[in-house]
């Protein structure tokens, strides 16, 4: 509820005025949450995944019958043609002129066990003279069936039903990584902007406090307790905190306009993110990450999609090169008249069988070197996919390693950031009762510093190894279940 109340600020931010501010503060599952509704990415990994849902749509609209209408309304002609004349045995040239209109329906049925299709059609035709005798006349095939088919042993339709599936199942599983994916790149964002945001905390932070330490220093100075070139240092400290802070405040800027950007949002809304302390206590199962990585992630199914295309590819290089066949048939009912009424009584059979054979002689072995290089191409992505799949069980055993790593490292990081943070606070206490020089309140304000930067990486590196972890796998470890989406919902939006 949180999320979606939060999300409803940032899509109203769209109709504030340039002049207008407004801020948000945004815990990391609130900006994942927003990127995912209304970022260019989202809007990209939704709009490809439709791509490919009505690629598929289009498949299976291939395998059902087809039904067309084609018409030919009106076809003017008026031309000159040489013609012999017996009468006279001279050749001479007559004037034609008349008009031709034709309307047919056709339904069409592809079969898939075959590779080949029957059909259906019927069709109307006329001719009127508008020369000599003006006569009007009609032809008609009230239907004629017919099945054609290449006899290659190659099945186009064979093929398209093994892969078309395994491409779209792709395609459902890419959307789900892209949309893990786009958690990792939420959580770089988030963290490039809290990390300025810290940065230029400190920053004012060193500013004030240098500014303290230089006035003390003055008075010191007028009293004789320290010397002209220590009094030089701390006023040279003061200007470079000054300036560090102007350029922390120029990367806090760039930041949130990245994030902003990335957000989808105006330029005037100014987000202020929340430090995820609490990390979920996670060790994962190398061989349980493992088995989801083989069973879920795309390129999984995009090895089996490419195995699929290259032996098709050889089989189809194999029937063009061999022996082609083709076979056509057809019969149906024709008649022509001079009367419109006349054309569908009685009609004549009309048919026709065509078969084709086309035999390769001599190609001074180009058929050999076309089957033999889809052969090669076959058993170079066999292999090239074998060592894939070796280096992408690596990465999958590698990163849970790493991950399972993080947790312990953002505890040292936290424990460090107190410490750091605690030994600046007492060296500075000292430093103003003259127990400790600027040398030593530097180098703890360097480490105070440094703590708190290491500590907000640990954060980020946690959260970016733990996505990455969930994009390869597909696979949410916090609840023990694969991820899923409800597709027919992308449909309806």
């Amino acid at each position: 509820m949180k999320s979606l109340f939060l999300i409803l600020i940032a899509a109203s931010s769209f109709s504030l005025t340039a002049l207008s501010q407004e801020k948000i503060i945004l815990t990391l599952d609130d900006v994942v949450q927003i990127a995912s509704k209304q970022s260019i990415d989202a809007f990209r990994n939704k709009n490809m995944y439709l791509a490919s849902y009505w690629e598929y749509r289009f498949f299976q609209a291939e395998r059902l019958p087809g039904i067309s209408l084609s018409t030919n309304p009106l076809d003017f002609n008026r031309y000159l043609k040489k013609e012999y004349n017996f009468e006279t045995n001279e050749d001479e040239y007559r004037l034609r002129e008349f008009i031709d209109s034709d309307v047919a329906v056709s339904a069409t049925q592809n079969v898939g066990f075959t590779g080949g299709q029957f059909f259906l059609r019927s069709e109307l035709g006329m001719v009127k003279n508008l020369g000599g005798d003006k006569n009007t006349s009609f032809s008609a095939t009230p239907f004629s069936i017919g099945y054609q088919q290449e006899l290659n042993g190659y099945n186009e339709l064979k093929w398209k039903s093994k892969i078309e599936p395994v491409k779209f199942e792709k395609a459902k599983k890419t959307f789900i990584q892209d949309i893990e994916d786009l958690r990792i790149k939420s959580t770089f964002q988030f963290f490039q902007l809290i990390t300025a945001q810290i940065q230029k905390g400190i920053a004012e932070t060193n500013y004030a406090n240098a500014d303290t330490i230089y006035n003390i220093g003055k008075g010191r100075f007028q009293v004789g307790t320290i010397t002209q070139d220590e009094l030089l240092n701390l006023e040279l400290r003061l200007l470079n905190t000054e300036q560090a802070l102007s350029m922390a405040q120029l990367e806090e800027k760039r930041a949130q306009a990245s994030l902003n950007s990335f957000l989808g949002m105006e330029k005037n809304v100014e987000i202020e993110c929340i430090v995820p302390i609490e990390i979920p206590e996670l060790q994962i199962d190398p061989d349980i990450a493992l088995a989801q990585a083989l069973e879920n992630n795309p390129e999984m199914i995009n090895h089996q999609q490419r195995m699929m295309q290259q032996d098709q590819n050889v089989k189809r290089v194999k029937a063009e090169t061999g022996l082609n066949t083709s076979v056509f048939a057809m019969y149906g009912m024709s008649r022509s008249s001079d009367e419109f009424t006349d054309v569908y009584g009685q009609p004549d059979k009309s048919q026709r069988f065509s078969l084709g054979v086309n035999v390769p002689i001599a190609d001074w072995g180009r058929t050999k070197g076309r089957v033999s290089m889809a052969e090669s191409n076959r058993e170079v992505a066999l292999a090239t996919i074998k060592q894939e799949r070796i280096d992408f069980e690596m990465d999958v055993v590698q990163s849970v390693l790493e991950f399972n790593l993080q947790a312990g490292q953002v505890k040292n990081a936290a424990k460090a950031d107190t410490v750091a943070r605690m030994g600046y606070n007492v060296s500075f206490q000292r430093f103003l009762i003259g127990k400790i020089n600027i040398v030593n309140l530097n180098i703890a304000s360097t480490d105070q510093e440094n703590a708190r930067i290491s500590y907000l990486n640990r954060l980020r590196d946690y959260w970016s190894s733990y996505f990455r972890l969930r994009s390869l796998t597909l696979f949410d470890f916090e609840n023990n279940k694969p991820l899923t989406v409800n597709y027919d919902e992308i449909l309806e939006k």
